[in-house]
């Protein structure tokens, strides 16, 4: 587990009309701030990586198909320094991944289905708090 990742096991309510897939409450202990949500689709297979935010935490959740979130700690300071860590995420097994600043995270699409993912961060987007690399950047020992 790279340090000061958190997952938390998130509830689902199901009766015959649907149901009801909770995912971050203001009095939940690891709650920081909100910025803003925003819900991004992932194909099958494809890959959207690597992202790292200098100054806000995210917040994610998969309520539909299967995603491979992977994050990577390039931290000089962190005592998880070089180590990977791959998670699914899906409404099977579902769980909120929160992120603090300055780790690599990427996700890709599992199964056959386009899957959803949900971010809830503390601060809304700003492109200059954020970088971006190749999903195949030699800088991070990763194949996707």
């Amino acid at each position: 587990m790279i340090e000061g990742v958190l997952l938390t096991p998130l509830k689902q309510f199901l009766d015959a009309r649907g149901k009801v897939m909770h995912m971050l409450r203001s009095t939940d202990p690891h709650f920081k701030g909100f910025g803003e949500i925003y819900f991004s689709t992932v194909y099958p297979l494809a890959v959207k990586a690597w992202h790292l935010h200098k100054q806000k935490t995210i917040n994610i959740a998969v309520p539909f198909g299967i995603v491979k979130m992977v994050i990577y700690d390039s931290r000089s300071d962190s005592a998880t320094r070089g180590e990977i860590q791959e998670i699914y995420l899906s409404p099977e097994d579902y769980k909120l991944v929160t992120v603090p600043p300055l780790l690599w995270y990427g996700f890709q699409g599992i199964g056959t289905k386009t899957s959803i993912i949900a971010n809830c961060a503390t601060h809304p987007h700003d492109p200059v708090e954020a970088e971006r690399k190749d999903p195949f950047s030699p800088e991070i020992p990763y194949h996707w």
